[in-house]
């Protein structure tokens, strides 16, 4: 115990000063309030002087109860210790010492007794190298924090405030403190060693605590005083201010006489007698003297500093949930490949159904074995047999011969013969063919087979060599079908190289090939099947077998190198005369010079034979009987080659460039012209030459005379240099896209715009929060990419309102947004925002990361809605942040969500499995809901994302709301109709108040089916019916499925039409066909469907002479071939009929046939050139519309509109079809306008 000058100690209670420092006793004496004073709490007092009462705390802290009883406290290790630690202490909520109020009690009785360490410069170790810090690393100095803190702060230096004080200055380290330079200058010496015995360098902590002897120095005392007084002297509310009227004189007085003595004994268990008056201090008389002074030796020692990371244990963890995050597309997409994989398999089983029982039955002919054609590649069913003329052949289950072998020509036959793996296999080598390789079920039937191979040889003295080896072997020695087939590949592409001066390197270099491959190449011979291949034909048709005779000089069989070279030669390089005497004389097999009747009637059979079916029988006989009429030769008996190439002369020029199309070599040959070159559809009007084709459409009821298509390569009509040019294609690019581009600058100008400001806000403007200096690259990425998802996953619902989308095509708006394009806005609405779903992820990991090794106190000042700091500083686990918040459970909902929707809708799954692109797009409910819930738990701010969705989700729950009222109404089909090629045509009743526009169309579901779906197919009928129609094509399982229901079979069944439900109808870009003074309508497969309605349309307003913009329509029917889709001959011949103005120009183009200048077509466009003649429509559709053969040259057409119809500025492309046909038309389009011409506008429609 240690006594002061009065004779008194201090309690562990005392404050920080001499006893009643003279601050107080200022403050105690003086009365005054000033007005204006400044009352802020001063750096000298934070930095440094307020830390001065840290030389006063003790070690430990006693306790006692009334009795004077000091307890023992327990330490952590569990021993006993006269007093509580001090740095054990820190935080201790959960401390086995204080427990309940009574063990507060108890500590403050026994602070009471306890004797307080003097106002020195000496601190214990507890506040040294034991203070308490973060639990990441628990230990850390106050002294050394409150020197850094001061040299934060930018404090001066000692000797600065000592002469800002008007205090005496000091010289040397020594002047400092007199006192303690006598008791100990060791101390003084140590510290100016440290400062380099420079005194202007020492701080002011320091420097403070050397002036202190029992009492603070003169420096701290003065800047306690001056703060003191200040925050005495600046509140109004001072209880002793007699100013403020707040007291009277008796009641300032009584509060004076209350001590904080009677604030404990009122508080705690202690009466008055247990704890002394003035608490601060005890003096001898006192209750309860504490047992010894307390120093660090007889407490428990401190614990060393520990090192907390907050991760410890689930680092792991956290990088095994981002690698599963992004697993989520992975495993949607393993899924939606299992649900194709599914639907193939039930379609291959189906087909193994219908195909089964053939599969079982033994082969009516031959020995049935497995074809094996190559590595990885399933063996083939087959049959094999050998017949009276040594030929083999092989055939399929069904009975359809696959391939013949001529065994009589063979000098020696190889039969290779596997030992091992049951003796299976057996290999048969024939020279000029690929190897045929079989399996049979038993060795038995594998020996029947030889054995049956035998006769068939011996007859004629060939040798039959048998061979043993191992089945692998075997395989190794087979020649297969792909590598005879690049064998013959090369040998066509040198004969080419040859004729057309092909280039070594796009023929195929034999460079670096082997002597023995190039030997094969150069010695390789055709067969008859493998050049009717070549030239794309069947190996029976009459064409292949006249021309294989005439050019099969040797006459074995096979084409040579210089055979198929001499005929190459003639019909890729020859003039017309030399190409009609080839086809004379192919067909002129006694080489007479002259052909029969008969003859001549078989050479042109054998030419529209190769049109692969574009005519049936009887067409093709009607054909040839109209060309011999045309050319008179009924009367003649034989027809010489002149007499035939007089037949020609009408297509000199046809004939001129005709060549024989080879496959892989279409491209080649630099002298073959330009298709867009070369195809003319009609004349121009000022031209003298006249084609029948358009003699042939005039119309005999109206003379009048319009202007004709034609397709003449032409320059641009203005020179330009490359700069210029660009320029050109640019200001085209824009012109023809404006409306795209606005809307495109429009939405992403607000995405961008609502991101940046978030980004902009918590960069530089949310400073008070403290979230940016927490988390400022994370909480930045993730609020302004949420922000942009908040904008654009609402609006990306206005581009499926079909119905309001409908409706605001009639508006003005249509100049203004392009409504064709809202599905390709939404799918890029939608990529942008899983993008920045992707980023706004990104951006929450590190925000997590952060937060989770965050101390609670920060995360509770960051989020005191969530957070409570209740002292233990542990912040919470990532899984919290993922799992037991709502933002994160619903965060990784959505993502799961995502990863479903967006693999689904992709093209290519989209394509294999509609239904499930439709189940799982419905999920958009779910990723609404769950985003709304998302952001409203306002951990980092308050929610926003429902400002967004209200006004689109009103619209779009608008839409669905009129979709909803038509759906319920049941639509009785009147009449049903199934058509070739799988099309189904539907006549059902009108529902009242139905309006629409030709080219639109409707969506409809049947309930007979099972299911509720609704497929979208457009209306065939036009506006002025009194009934709808639609032609659907089943291609999928719902349209087959709906094809079934009307058969005859199930109408008996079911007793009447099963009823439909229909909602539309919907616009789309071909409704505005009406809108152009030129329209251009291209339509390939069961794309037509659109256009039969507007032609009908059109046909009717001009009928009923209305006033429409339209004056000319140009349609282009592309189509496999005419027997495919013969309906909409039936329709187009409807149309030609009621078209008395020359409205409709229709072409029509058999891609079936090959192009109009190959020498295997040139015959056919002869005979259609002649019937229509004589028949005046066309041999292949019987309409007055000319037929075209090969792709439509869209350029050229186009590129003629542009020079008949000049005056017209804006032209309207219209196309619907395969996905090849749609980016055919695009790319012509763009193609045209890069020129300064008309301007062809090009609209599609996507389901």
């Amino acid at each position: 115990m240690r006594n002061t000058q009065r004779g008194q100690t201090k309690s562990s209670f005392k404050t920080p000063g001499r006893p009643l420092w003279p601050a107080f006793r200022i403050l105690l004496s003086t009365n005054g309030c000033l007005h204006i004073l400044e009352t802020k709490i001063f750096l000298l007092i934070q930095a440094a002087a307020m830390r001065f009462g840290i030389t006063m705390a003790p070690p430990g802290v006693y306790m006692r109860n009334r009795t004077c009883h000091f307890r023992k406290t327990v330490n952590m290790d569990g021993s006993l210790s006269p007093a509580m630690r001090l740095c054990n202490s820190f935080w201790k909520r959960q401390s086995n010492n204080v427990n309940t109020s009574q063990d507060v009690d108890d500590l403050v009785m026994g602070m009471a007794s306890q004797i307080a360490e003097r106002e020195d410069n000496t601190v214990v170790e507890d506040l040294r190298d034991f203070m308490y810090g973060p639990l990441r690393f628990s230990r850390t100095d106050l002294v050394a924090m409150t020197v850094q803190r001061g040299r934060d702060f930018g404090l001066r230096s000692y000797t600065e405030i000592r002469k800002a004080l008007d205090l005496p200055p000091v010289k040397t380290f020594e002047d400092i403190n007199p006192e303690l330079n006598r008791s100990n200058p060791q101390l003084l010496r140590d510290i100016a060693e440290l400062y380099n015995r420079d005194i202007s360098k020492l701080e002011l902590f320091p420097g403070g605590l050397l002036e202190a002897v029992g009492a603070p120095g003169p420096v701290f005392s003065s800047i306690i005083l001056d703060q003191f007084e200040r925050i005495r002297n600046g509140d109004r509310f001072w209880f002793e201010n007699k100013q403020n009227g707040l007291f009277t004189e008796e009641e300032i007085q009584k509060i004076r006489n209350v001590n904080f003595h009677d604030v404990l004994i009122a508080v705690t268990s202690a009466e008055a007698t247990d704890i002394q008056n003035n608490v601060f201090f005890w003096k001898n008389g006192d209750p309860c003297p504490q047992p010894t002074q307390l120093n660090a030796s007889i407490v428990h020692p401190c614990t060393n500093a520990t090192r907390l990371n907050y991760l410890d244990g689930s680092k792991a963890g956290f990088v095994i949930f981002i690698i599963v995050l992004f697993l989520f597309p992975v495993v949607s997409f393993l899924v939606a490949c299992m649900v194709a994989y599914l639907r193939k398999y039930r379609y291959r089983k189906f087909q193994r159904i219908r195909k089964d029982g053939d599969r079982t039955e033994e082969p009516s002919v031959g020995i049935a074995a497995h074809e094996w054609q190559g590595h990885k590649k399933p063996l083939h069913p087959v049959s094999v047999a050998v017949d009276e003329r040594r030929k083999l052949q092989v055939f399929d289950r069904s009975g359809y011969a696959q391939r013949c072998l001529n065994l009589g020509n063979q000098d020696c036959l190889d039969v290779l013969l596997s030992n091992d793996r049951n003796h299976k296999a057996l290999l048969l080598k024939v020279s000029k063919e690929y190897d045929l390789v079989l399996f049979f079920d038993d060795e038995s039937k594998r020996a029947a087979f030889v054995k049956h191979l035998r006769p068939g040889v011996t007859d004629i003295g060939q040798e039959i060599r048998v061979k043993e080896m191992r089945e692998r072997e075997l395989l190794k020695e087979a020649l297969t079908k792909e590598q005879r087939a690049q064998i013959v590949e090369t040998f066509i592409r040198h004969a080419f190289s040859k004729v057309l001066e092909i280039e070594k390197c796009d023929a195929g270099d034999m460079s670096g090939v082997s002597r023995k491959k190039a030997r094969e190449v150069l010695e390789c011979e055709l067969t008859a099947s493998e050049f009717a291949d070549a030239l794309g034909l069947k190996s029976d048709s009459l064409f292949i077998d006249s021309m294989f005779t005439l050019a099969d000089k040797d006459g074995n069989g096979y084409l040579s190198f210089q055979e198929f070279l001499d005929v190459m030669v003639i019909f890729m390089k020859g003039s017309s005369e030399e190409k009609s005497k080839l086809m004379f004389s192919m067909n002129d097999i006694g080489g007479t010079g002259f052909l029969s009747k008969e003859e001549f009637a078989r050479m042109l059979r054998s030419f529209i034979d190769i049109s692969n079916g574009a005519l049936s029988k009887s067409q093709a006989e009607d054909g040839i009987k109209s060309m011999m009429q045309a050319a008179g030769f009924n009367n003649k008996e034989k027809i010489s080659w002149q007499d035939f190439h007089f037949l020609l002369r009408d297509h000199e020029k046809e004939l001129q460039f005709a060549q024989l199309n080879v496959k892989g070599m279409e491209k080649q040959g630099k002298k073959r012209m330009s298709r867009d070159q070369r195809v003319s559809f009609i004349c121009p009007g000022n031209s003298n030459y006249k084609t029948d084709g358009s003699e042939l459409r005039r119309r005999k009821k109206l003379g009048v005379s319009t202007p004709n298509v034609y397709v003449k390569p032409k320059r641009e009509q203005y020179i330009r240099n490359p700069i210029q040019q660009n320029i050109q294609h640019f200001k085209r690019f824009i012109e023809n896209y404006r409306r795209h581009i606005v809307c495109f600058i429009v939405v992403y100008g607000i995405t961008a715009g609502v991101a940046l400001e978030r980004c902009y806000y918590y960069a530089l403007q949310s400073e008070a929060t403290g979230i940016p200096e927490t988390s400022m690259v994370g909480i930045v990425i993730a609020r302004g990419s949420a922000a942009a998802i908040s904008f654009l996953f609402p609006y990306m619902l206005l581009t499926v309102c079909r119905n309001l989308i409908t409706l605001c095509r009639e508006t003005f708006l249509n100049r203004y947004i392009p409504f064709d394009a809202a599905i390709d806005f939404h799918r890029f609405m939608a990529m942008t925002a899983i993008v920045l779903s992707a980023i706004h992820t990104l951006g929450h990991l590190v925000n997590i990361w952060i937060f989770s090794i965050s101390d609670l106190g920060i995360l509770s000042c960051l989020f005191p809605k969530v957070f409570n700091n209740n002292g233990s500083e542990l912040p919470m686990k990532w899984s919290w942040w993922f799992f037991q918040t709502v933002p994160g459970t619903t965060g990784v909902l959505l993502l799961f969500t995502f990863a479903f929707m967006y693999v689904f809708a992709s093209r290519y799954f989209r394509r294999i499995s509609f239904r499930a692109f439709w189940i799982t797009h419905y999920l958009y409910v779910v990723v609404y809901m769950l985003t709304v819930i998302h952001g409203s738990f306002a951990l980092i701010q308050e929610p926003r994302f429902y400002i967004y969705l209200i006004p689109p989700a009103l619209l779009f729950l608008l839409d669905k709301l009129i979709s909803l009222s038509r759906k319920n109404v049941e639509i009785p089909v009147l009449r049903a109709e199934l058509l070739p090629s799988g099309v189904t045509h539907l006549e059902f009743k009108r529902p009242q108040g139905f309006v629409y526009r030709s080219g639109q169309w409707v969506r409809i579901a049947c309930l007979k089916l099972g299911t509720d779906e609704y497929h979208p197919f457009t209306l065939t009928s036009a506006p002025h019916e009194e009934t709808l129609s639609l032609h659907i094509r089943a291609v999928g399982p719902w349209t087959s499925q709906l094809r079934d229901l009307y058969t005859e079979e199930s109408l008996v069944e079911l007793g009447a039409y099963p009823k439909l439900y229909l909602d539309g109808p919907f616009g789309e870009g071909h409704q505005e066909w009406i809108d152009f003074e030129v329209s251009v309508l291209v339509g390939g497969g069961i794309g037509i469907t659109p256009f039969t309605s507007i032609l009908k349309d059109l046909v009717f307003k001009s009928s009923m002479k209305s006033k429409i913009l339209c004056k000319k329509v140009y349609f282009i029917w592309v189509t496999r071939t005419q027997r495919q889709f013969e309906w909409v001959s039936d329709i187009i011949r409807e149309v030609e009929e009621m078209d008395t103005q020359e409205l409709v120009s229709v072409h029509t183009y058999i891609t079936q046939v090959a192009e109009k200048f190959d020498l295997r077509t040139t015959m056919l466009y002869v005979c259609e050139r002649h019937f229509q003649k004589v028949w005046n429509r066309s041999l292949f559709t019987g309409l007055r519309s000319v037929t075209h053969f090969g792709r439509p040259p869209l350029v050229s057409f186009l590129s003629s509109l542009q020079e008949v119809h000049p005056e017209v500025g804006k032209i309207g492309v219209f196309s619907c079809g395969p996905p090849g046909l749609t980016k055919n038309v695009e790319k012509a389009c763009q193609q045209m306008n890069k020129r300064d011409q008309a301007h062809f506008i090009h609209h599609y429609e996507n389901f």
